[in-house]
């Protein structure tokens, strides 16, 4: 599968700033204000699908994405996917084959599509492969060379060398886990797998999304906050039943971002799509690939009206 195409992070359209005319005699024009991007009119975001084929066309058919024949029809639809493609399921690589086109379409269409980190893409990426399925061992990175091993492939399973070839920080399918983000702001929402936590908040999502980055791509070490219950891929804070202290820590975090709501996965709802904190976060893992045995469901924001679609 080629995976040359950039994932963009960045989407909207810049609004004119606005000049003030003043009386004479004239003063030097002031310097414009950075323009704001505009919300988008749609978003819809899936949570978790682990490598199942199906259960991600039907999602993106329910999220008015795409047609019978996986072509974009979501026009400036902006979509977002909040992690873990990979890992429990045979089909991650037509996954993110599927994705990388649809992005290229929605740019064409005026909308976008944005695809998360979440924490068995960065599991994959620090050579953790309990979860990787068979076949996807065998056939994820199966063109990449990894014969002569190095000393860091060397000590891998030789099953697993081609994988960990592909996936290691500064790998091809790395340098493009490198393109996503893994903290990203839609509108007046922040969408996230597992959860920002207030040191996250403190350190800034660019600066959280340029770290985990930079170590995917090899130019720096692994950040040491982005494995455990703390790290933004991993907390459950806010998606496990929160109690009161957690939603005021949620509160803290949307206040200090700027945002309304957070939108997060990793956490099966076995009830479906569930709101928390008074609406102030989204649990969007329903747990539907075929390991967990659940049904497609997602989330539909318009303005302040949020609401899952199944």
């Amino acid at each position: 599968m080629p995976l040359s195409r950039p994932w963009a992070m960045i989407f909207g359209l810049l609004l004119p700033a606005t000049t003030l005319s003043t009386c004479a005699p004239p003063e030097p024009e002031a310097e414009e204000a950075p323009a704001e991007p505009s919300a988008p009119t749609r978003v819809v975001a899936i949570g978790d699908l682990h490598g199942d084929l199906q259960a991600t066309r039907q999602a993106l058919r329910m999220a008015g994405a795409i047609d019978a024949a996986d072509r974009w029809i979501g026009g400036e639809l902006v979509l977002v996917q909040t992690g873990d493609i990979l890992d429990r399921g045979d089909e991650e690589e037509e996954i993110f084959s599927l994705f990388d086109d649809l992005k290229t379409q929605a740019e064409a269409a005026g909308g976008a599509v944005h695809v998360l980190n979440g924490n068995h893409e960065l599991m994959n990426a620090y050579l953790d492969f309990r979860y990787v399925t068979d076949s996807a061992l065998s056939s994820f990175g199966s063109g990449i060379e990894a014969d002569p091993p190095d000393s860091l492939l060397a000590s891998v399973d030789p099953g697993e060398r081609a994988r960990a070839a592909a996936f290691r920080p500064g790998g091809p399918v790395a340098q493009e886990l490198a393109s996503r983000p893994t903290g990203l702001v839609v509108g007046t929402s922040l969408f996230v797998h597992g959860g920002i936590l207030p040191e996250h908040a403190e350190m800034g999502l660019d600066e959280m999304n340029r770290s985990i980055q930079a170590w995917l791509r090899n130019d720096d070490p692994q950040p040491e906050w982005i494995r455990g219950d703390r790290s933004p891929v991993w907390s459950r804070l806010y998606s496990d039943q929160p109690n009161l202290a957690a939603c005021d820590t949620l509160s803290w975090v949307l206040n200090t971002l700027g945002v309304d709501r957070m939108v997060v996965g990793h956490t099966v709802q076995p009830t479906g799509i569930t709101a928390f904190c008074g609406g102030r976060v989204w649990c969007i893992d329903v747990g539907m690939a075929a390991h967990y045995g659940g049904r497609p469901e997602v989330l539909e924001i318009r303005g302040d009206v949020v609401r899952s679609i199944r």
